[in-house]
């Protein structure tokens, strides 16, 4: 919208948002095993981008760009794909098994865990507390009983 009310045309807008998915969807494979050399540096690849969906410790909260990867090397969040000999295979998913696999579950979970935190599992806790289950890294907790992902990298 803020696009649009700027004056660009919605022809334009939709074709960039077209080829920024189909840009998104290349990313996806595992075909493509090699870093792609100078366009590894700048934009996003394969690589980069099992990085981004990987469980792994070391590998939690990097490569966050879509298309630029240069963003993330300069904000301290790129990590470079390691081979299985150096570190270990890439898991994909979730750090922890969630119980409900459907659809819904799967995209409102971590709201409603949130939501826990906040009203039931610690409802005895100070309102400025309860807040910062809200607003803080995932893994934060008040008395230290869980990790961030900058904590557990620590300990690697």
């Amino acid at each position: 919208m803020p696009l649009a009310f700027a004056g660009i045309e919605p022809l334009h807008i939709m074709f960039a948002y077209a080829m920024n998915q189909n840009y998104g969807t290349l990313c996806h494979t595992n075909f493509i095993k090699s870093k792609l050399g100078l366009w590894g540096y700048i934009f996003v690849t394969p690589s980069h981008h099992r990085v981004h969906h990987a469980s792994n410790t070391k590998y939690l909260d990097k490569n966050m760009g879509m298309v630029l990867i240069i963003w993330d090397r300069m904000f301290g969040t790129f990590k470079a794909e390691e081979k299985e000999t150096e570190y270990e295979k890439i898991k994909y998913g979730l750090t922890s098994e969630i119980e409900d696999k459907g659809p819904i579950n799967i995209v409102i979970h971590e709201w409603k865990e949130i939501f826990k935190d906040f009203f039931v599992r610690k409802k005895k806790l100070p309102l400025s507390t309860r807040l910062k289950y809200v607003f803080m890294p995932p893994g934060w907790s008040h008395d230290g009983s869980t990790k961030t992902s900058k904590e557990l990298q620590k300990d690697l």
